[in-house]
């Protein structure tokens, strides 16, 4: 519930609030006080502000009366063609409140709509065009079909960088009274991968422990593996014992609670700082993403691991 608070006190009210889409903003914005909105498609990674610039366009386009020309939906719950035939449609047919010209629609997670309900949308989108404005969110514009794709223009939205993820996990700080160490700031944007969605959340349930937000603290609270862990794992495998690297793994796992791909990705980030030649990481690096495929499928974590480890075994032997 406090994430959500947070999320909602942060939500900016004007353009240039928004952080790290600069470019996005500043061509959105111009269309917003022209009153010339095309069909929207924003496509990008999650946590990158795509339904909050969305919020924005309809809050600064109505004002107070916003809630009566807005409708939201989440086409990962609601993804049949039904959805288009009844809501989407009664809701474009009718005409806006205010002086704007159209109401707005506003599919989240679009490329979760069934084919047949997207080929029923395309019509939607063309015969109430002079009513209503799509703006439709995704992460893989590549699930959206052409003839949806041709009728919107199209934005795509980048992971936030440090600066970005820092001036909004500040603005939060400033607000709820919280101090933030340097390395605690780093350690919440590794752990957030350029996701403000995702590190205002690590920040929220690290400062229900503490107001003083440290290194230690925020890992705690990850609960990703350490690299320390995972470099006495690599370490061990490196220097052909293969059964104390084996015990450690299964140590690292257990203890803290890790699933079998979040250790992948530890040990690919780790991969670089291995005393071994590139040639080895890059064939290294190129297991681990085999690994990471074969867990995904369904493989049994652990085996799949080990499998890993023999590979540093035999690098480390110089038959790799």
């Amino acid at each position: 519930m406090a994430s959500k608070i947070w999320t909602e006190r942060f939500r900016p009210s004007k353009f240039k609030e928004v952080v790290g889409q600069e470019d996005i903003v500043k061509r959105i914005e111009s269309l917003t006080n022209s009153l010339n909105i095309p069909h929207l498609l924003f496509a990008g990674p999650a946590g990158t502000g795509k339904s909050t610039l969305a919020l924005i366009i309809v809050k600064e386009l109505f004002g107070d009366i916003w809630k009566e020309n807005y409708l939201e939906l989440n086409a990962s719950d609601e993804r049949g063609i039904n959805i288009v035939r009844e809501k989407v449609k009664n809701f474009a047919r009718t005409k806006s409140l205010g002086d704007v010209p159209f109401k707005i629609i506003f599919l989240d997670e679009a490329d979760a709509l069934t084919p047949e309900a997207q080929q029923a949308l395309r019509r939607t989108m063309e015969n109430y065009s002079a009513t209503c404005r799509f703006i439709l969110s995704c992460n893989y514009s590549s699930k959206i079909i052409d003839p949806i794709q041709s009728r919107c223009a199209l934005f795509r939205f980048k992971l936030l960088e440090k600066k970005d993820i820092e001036k909004v996990l500040n603005i939060i700080a400033s607000d709820e009274d919280l101090t933030i160490t340097p390395e605690a700031m780093e350690a919440l944007y590794e752990g957030s991968e350029g996701d403000c969605r995702r590190a205002i959340n690590l920040l929220q349930s690290t400062a229900s422990i503490s107001p003083s937000i440290t290194e230690d603290l925020v890992s705690t609270v990850i609960s990703n593996t350490k690299p320390k862990d995972i470099k006495v794992v690599l370490d061990y495998a490196l220097s052909g014992d293969f059964q104390k690297s084996r015990e450690k793994l299964l140590d690292v796992m257990l203890k803290e609670s890790i699933s079998g791909q979040d250790v992948v990705k530890a040990i690919q980030k780790e991969i670089w700082n291995l005393p071994v030649e590139p040639d080895i990481k890059v064939r290294l690096t190129e297991k681990t993403g085999e690994i990471e495929f074969r867990i995904i499928e369904g493989s049994d974590p652990f085996i799949q691991l080990q499998s890993l480890l023999a590979s540093f075994v035999l690098a480390g032997l110089g038959k790799e």
